[in-house]
């Protein structure tokens, strides 16, 4: 087996984008925004969300940034957020949000137990590296019975840096003693492949569960699959 690890993005990887989180966001815009409607829909629209495809845009930020960069951007568009404390307010608030709403929304990838199964039981060492939050992980994740099966869990708040910065990738190989060119990385966004890139993986692999179209990816990463059902026969 040429590959010994595969370190996972989660949202649009692992768990459907579009339908764990544009009801978590349109929660989260709702209430930052006090019932504003109008409100609401600029703290989206002005940061990847198409109310006309109702999709979010790839690379966007509310496709790839983390709760601490949601929390900057929607913070200067509410009125009543300048200061330190409400800021901070906010930032906690929007984390509880994606917290709670997440894992009542989350909605996974299909097969997605068998198919970590399979790998499993092929030998590999499986990682998650997202920018949602390590608490993300667990409540988005454990309805669906497979949080045992990684071996590594890494959030944007796990101290190992962010998107698309090595450092998640790097902890991993570092966590199972494994070489970047043993670890594949897979993710659904630009930011998940640029962050394989800079780790040195050896191999990229894009999926389209999540805000990327094929075009997108190809351009990026190695591989392009519909989705981790075909992750097996292509690392076979």
């Amino acid at each position: 087996m040429k590959y010994k690890g595969i370190v996972f993005d989660k949202d649009g990887t692992l768990i459907d984008f579009h339908a764990t989180w544009s009801p978590t966001y349109h929660f989260a815009s709702i209430e930052l925004a006090k019932g504003d409607a109008i409100l609401a829909a600029e703290l989206l629209t002005q940061h990847g969300y198409d109310a006309i495809t109702q999709r979010f845009m790839g690379g966007s930020l509310l496709a790839a940034g983390n709760n601490e960069e949601i929390a900057h951007a929607w913070s200067k568009q509410l009125a009543d957020r300048g200061s330190d404390k409400e800021f901070k307010a906010l930032a906690n608030r929007l984390h509880d949000i994606f917290v709670e709403q997440g894992g009542i929304n989350s909605t996974a990838v299909p097969n997605l137990k068998r198919i970590l199964k399979q790998l499993k039981t092929a030998g590999f060492k499986l990682g998650v590296a997202t920018a949602d939050s390590y608490q993300g992980i667990l409540n988005t994740l454990d309805a669906f019975d497979v949080v045992k099966d990684f071996d590594f869990l890494c959030g944007y708040d796990s101290g190992h840096g962010t998107k698309p910065e090595a450092g998640m990738v790097l902890a991993f190989c570092q966590s199972q003693s494994l070489k970047p060119s043993d670890v594949v990385v897979v993710g659904d966004n630009s930011h998940d492949i640029e962050m394989g890139r800079n780790a040195n993986a050896g191999l990229c692999v894009g999926v389209l569960t999540g805000t990327s179209t094929r075009d997108e990816l190809e351009k990026i990463a190695d591989v392009v699959l519909d989705d981790i059902r075909q992750l097996p026969n292509l690392l076979d």
